[in-house]
């Protein structure tokens, strides 16, 4: 039923008439956000830039890449000064300069935290205390890996060395290391990182990435295994049991291939938990902080795929926003996607994730139009680092997007 009702949202979108100009202009409180990453935040003068051009072009809120893996761009205790800060004075802190400008220009900022995305794999960090080194039995382990790494001591440097070699070699889907949202203390991290952050600044909201697994095929880790089975086999008959604990003995995967469907709950309801352990942490620390999402574009994609449950966070409020990522180029299938995006969501925000760095500007505005058209009541663009870079987009690429979805009366006004 909800795919027959973004089907027809999607035909009504893609048969209407397209207005004038003047009949575009934003809603009064349309979000026009940008996700800025890290390599924006790394000098004064380079937030100064920041603001100064969103401000010019439209835009009113900015989601700031903080927490990108594993490390800050804030003052923080919790985890280590991101090395892309080595050539600044200690004093220098980015969160707190972009809150100071952002606000006084009139734009809101959002701190934009990597959950469980916490290091590249091809260039570990070197920070000791990182959480890398500090806790290495945290990290999410794929299946295809488990039994080997299974044989070797978290502790040693061959466990991460092994896990990173072989994260490598599959760049093409997997980003890097994760951290578990299955383990108590990989929990008890963020959620401490997360208050740290909500209690020191004053940020208009706080926007989480990377609540996610790398794929189905995670977490396989023995401490992974190990707390499904404390859950679940109090539940057991005895003798079932007794056989699941002697073939744990040769086999690491013995309870969770005898009970996949529990095991699958396990992980998706884990994530979930964490979810809303990092809502109540900032809500309790900032009232009036938003709590937002970005997550894969199809529900039932990230539910199977990725094991996030995005359509359940909205339905019980854990979210309240959700930033549905559809960077797809094509257009019927950018609409589709929002439009099931704003039916799962009932009375939650939906802020439309476009792919600006793969889109002309005449694309992004279109889909900015189409967005509006469905519902939704916000976009967020990526990114604001890609769309300033002349190597990779126009070098007037926001003033056209500025001219197009957010001035339209401006553009109307040009063309008589």
């Amino acid at each position: 039923m909800r795919r027959a009702a973004a089907a027809i949202a999607v035909l009504v979108c893609l048969t209407a008439p397209t207005p004038r100009a003047s009949a575009q202009a934003p809603p009064v409180d349309e979000i026009r956000g940008l996700w800025v990453l890290r390599t924006s935040l790394t000098s004064p003068d380079r937030i100064r830039a920041l603001v100064r051009s969103a401000r010019d072009h439209g835009f009113n809120t900015l989601l700031v890449q903080v927490r990108a893996r594993g490390d800050a761009y804030y003052s923080a205790t919790i985890e280590p000064r991101a090395a892309e800060l080595s050539r600044q004075d200690d004093s220098f802190d980015p969160l707190a300069t972009v809150l100071r400008a952002a606000h006084a220009a009139g734009l809101r900022v959002h701190a934009w935290i990597n959950v469980n995305f916490v290091s590249s794999a091809a260039d570990l960090p070197s920070a000791r205390q990182h959480i890398v080194h500090r806790h290495p039995e945290w990290l999410m382990v794929p299946r295809d890996l488990a039994q080997e790494l299974a044989k070797v001591d978290s502790e040693s440097p061959g466990y991460v060395g092994r896990l990173a070699r072989w994260t490598r070699t599959q760049a093409g889907d997997i980003e890097g290391l994760y951290a578990s949202p299955l383990l108590p203390g990989a929990v008890a991290h963020i959620v401490s990182v997360v208050r740290e952050l909500a209690q020191r600044y004053a940020v208009d909201g706080v926007h989480f990435d990377y609540a996610r697994y790398p794929s189905d095929r995670f977490d396989y880790s023995r401490q992974a295994i190990r707390e499904f089975r404390l859950v679940v086999a109090p539940q057991l008959a005895a003798p079932e049991r007794a056989r699941l604990d002697r073939e744990e003995r040769i086999d690491p995967f013995a309870y969770p291939d005898a009970l996949p469907e529990d095991w699958r709950h396990f992980r998706i309801s884990r994530m979930t938990a964490l979810m809303r352990r990092l809502r109540e942490t900032v809500k309790h620390e900032r009232a009036g902080a938003v709590v937002t999402v970005a997550a894969a574009p199809e529900r039932q994609d990230a539910l199977d795929r990725r094991l996030q449950d995005w359509g359940g966070w909205l339905a019980n409020g854990l979210v309240d926003a959700v930033c549905p990522m559809a960077y797809t180029p094509e257009p019927a299938e950018f609409a589709e996607q929002i439009a099931a995006a704003r039916s799962a969501a009932g009375e939650r925000a939906v802020w439309a994730g476009i792919g600006a760095y793969r889109l002309s500007p005449t694309q992004t505005v279109a889909n900015i139009r189409t967005a509006r058209r469905l519902g939704a009541t916000g976009v967020v663009l990526f990114s604001y680092d890609s769309m300033t870079n002349p190597r990779q987009s126009a070098p007037d690429y926001l003033a056209l997007v500025a001219r197009g979805a957010f001035r339209a009366e401006t553009a109307d006004a040009g063309s008589r």
